[in-house]
């Protein structure tokens, strides 16, 4: 038999457990740009880095962080939520941190990486402990009670 994915709990806690990491981490870089650095401190990095419309590039890049970070963290939208994420990691490779590799040389694998773990949670769904399954609990004894 070929194991395909973990047995049991062990799946949903694994999701849980990426879930939370990618979301707060995307909480807290959403919280810098927006509150902490403030956005005018953001946008001067960003003008700096060449990116275009750097002030609204940040307050986009900010707000996707934190609002699909705490998405995420909820596992609510999760779908929604992680592909927001892995496109604005995305940009943020393609604007900033190309050409390099390494992130100690302003490289693109953490942000990389990010994304692709939004990416897979977009992909597999938020897991048995998240707001989406108790919708979609919810919608099934609904539908089995004929409401």
């Amino acid at each position: 038999m070929l194991l395909r994915s973990l047995p049991g709990n062990a799946g949903d806690v694994a999701i849980l457990v990426g879930r939370l990491v990618i979301g707060f981490t995307m909480v807290a870089r959403g919280w810098l740009k927006l509150v902490s650095n403030g956005l005018d401190k953001t946008a001067a990095g960003l003008e700096k880095a060449e990116v275009p419309l750097p002030w609204a590039s940040a307050a986009v890049a900010g707000t996707v962080e934190l609002v699909a970070g705490t998405l995420l963290v909820l596992g609510a939208f999760t779908a929604v939520a992680g592909v927001a994420i892995a496109l604005v990691m995305a940009g943020a490779a393609i604007l900033v941190h190309l050409p390099n590799f390494y992130t100690f040389n302003g490289g693109w694998e953490l942000v990389g990486v990010i994304g692709a773990g939004a990416l897979v949670l977009a992909g597999c769904g938020a897991g048995r402990f998240s707001v989406d399954a108790a919708l979609a609990r919810r919608m099934v004894r609904r539908t089995t009670a004929g409401i």
